[in-house]
């Protein structure tokens, strides 16, 4: 299920509106914007905003994953740019948004149909996630790894999968939007993730109240310490 069949997709991000352009009739899924995609940005920016130091508020669990001031994040399976460029305006001012060859024209058209609002034009890479010269050339690891809607098809959930272990730091974070699009690859996706991350599940009070539709989720991935790391310390 797509969010809207609009053109014109707007969201706003700390106060700054987004203004992005679909195209729901290629034959791409990244030209067209899906909903975890703008459930994530929400969430980011509900937390993110919060002034944890006020003693007359509650504690903000978030606080330390949502800190952006000196970090590096990549957004893999960007499409269309809408959870990058909110990341961006929420302060996550080092972060490449990346895709396939194919998806570019259309993140490149947002992209510039919203620098006024961003400020700057963003970094964009070309990346196939079983492509690892593609991968490297990011100059992984990165602080924050972001990605909504991306498990689709079992064949590429290996791949996605490696590229989210090979780009985030050891004390990093992938921060995932998600929503069962094929019962197989979910299955297969959350298999493989078991191995690599240990998962935390957002609860879902604590989406945006106006972004919390009830098949979308946000989780939080952490690499798990090997055996072998354990070890040497």
């Amino acid at each position: 299920m797509k969010f809207t069949d609009s053109p014109v997709i707007d969201l706003t991000v700390n106060g700054t509106r987004l203004s992005i352009q679909q195209d729901n009739g290629s034959m791409h899924v990244g030209t067209s914007v899906w909903p975890c995609s703008l459930i994530l940005a929400k969430f980011a920016e509900r937390w993110s905003t919060v002034d944890s130091s006020s003693s007359s508020s509650s504690p903000n669990p978030y606080a330390e994953l949502l800190d952006f001031r000196r970090r590096r994040a990549v957004e893999l399976g960007t499409g269309c740019g809408v959870a990058g460029m909110a990341f961006h305006l929420l302060g996550l001012t080092e972060i490449v948004l990346t895709d396939i060859s194919p998806v570019m024209p259309a993140l490149k058209h947002n992209l510039k149909r919203n620098k006024a609002a961003l400020g700057k034009s963003l970094k964009t890479s070309i990346v196939y996630w079983n492509n690892k010269d593609q991968i490297s050339a990011l100059n992984p690891p990165f602080d924050l790894v972001i990605a909504a809607d991306v498990v689709y098809i079992e064949e590429s959930v290996g791949q996605l999968v490696t590229a989210m272990e090979s780009l985030v730091a050891e004390d990093g974070a992938v921060l995932l939007g998600y929503q069962i699009r094929s019962p197989e690859a979910d299955k297969l996706f959350w298999e493989l993730c078991d191995v690599v991350f240990k998962i935390e599940k957002v609860p879902h009070e604590h989406l945006h109240p106006e972004y919390a539709y009830e098949e979308t989720d946000v989780y939080i991935f952490r690499k798990k310490v090997k055996k072998n790391q354990i070890v040497s310390e």
